[in-house]
């Protein structure tokens, strides 16, 4: 198998080989791991943080097999959602009692896209009685596209007081790792302000799970969040460990292989020069595109 001679990286990783194209490696070593013992270790009460592509069916099926794994490792499991705005928390309890439709909640969120089909399990991941629920993570869409359109300095009282407190922009590297993938931005103060509202996401979502901890004592929080905020830990993953010293963090990228030539794979996989491990974990799989 051709997949087999990419994955002997023996030039970067002496020692190293792989059995498979697809499946769990550690970021740092990039050796294969089983589901299970990717998360066996990981104590109850830490926090996942699980970057996808937004909308890729087998990325949802792979959030299911995380979420079943911590469940039977003895794991109280609570999800995250990107895709919720934390001033609709009180509107996903109401969905997820029963006592909203789905056609009514979708409309009194304003859902867009991708289809909802793509998260309903994982809005829905049954508790089975053990007290988990659905957690809304992000910030109002009016405030970051205000931000991104007229800056943090346009925000009034009322704006502001939306932001998770203490409020912090995100490190330089990952400001650069930003930039980096917006090469045509009409001006740097726009590079700016963008970045500013990406890092209104991070850390408003930082601050929700911090709030998640202190209300929900040794469950464990599974977030799923869109690719680029999880990549060599400068974005989501720096604000949670910063928000929340004491808590495990985990981080696992999810790797599209489909259509990748053998260098191009390796060149996703392998831990970067300057930014280190793209993440804890590695989950590789192939994907035609996203659900319509």
């Amino acid at each position: 198998m051709a997949f087999r001679a990419l994955f002997s990286f023996l030039l970067l990783f002496p020692g190293v080989s792989f059995a498979e194209e697809n499946g769990i490696f550690k970021g740092d070593s990039l050796a294969p791991m089983g589901l299970v013992e990717a998360f066996q270790n990981i104590p109850q009460g830490s926090i996942v943080v699980l970057g996808e592509n937004h909308g890729f069916k087998v990325h949802q099926t792979q959030h299911i097999a995380v979420l079943d794994t911590l469940r039977s490792l003895g794991h109280k499991v609570s999800v995250g959602l990107e895709f919720f705005t934390y001033t609709d928390q009180s509107l996903v309890e109401d969905y997820r009692a029963g006592r909203l439709s789905e056609a009514d909640f979708l409309t009194a969120i304003r859902w867009g896209s991708p289809s909802y089909d793509f998260y309903r399990a994982q809005a829905l991941y049954p508790n089975l009685g053990e007290g988990a629920s659905t957690w809304a993570l992000n910030a109002p869409r009016a405030l970051t596209s205000k931000v991104a359109k007229t800056g943090l300095n346009s925000l009034s009282p009322e704006d502001a007081a939306l932001l998770p407190p203490n409020f912090t922009l995100g490190r330089e590297s990952y400001r650069q790792r930003f930039l980096g993938m917006m090469p045509h931005l009409p001006s740097p103060e726009a590079g700016e302000r963008y970045f500013a509202a990406q890092s209104i996401w991070d850390d408003t979502m930082a601050w929700r799970a911090e709030q998640f901890v202190a209300t929900h004592p040794g469950q464990t929080l599974v977030i799923v969040v869109g690719e680029f905020h999880v990549q060599y830990g400068g974005g989501l993953p720096d604000r949670l460990r910063a928000r929340l010293p004491h808590t495990k963090v985990v981080t696992l990228s999810q790797i599209n292989s489909y259509g990748l030539s053998a260098t191009e794979l390796q060149n996703e996989m392998r831990p970067s020069n300057e930014y280190g491990p793209r993440a804890d974990l590695l989950w590789v799989a192939a994907d035609k595109g996203p659900v319509q």
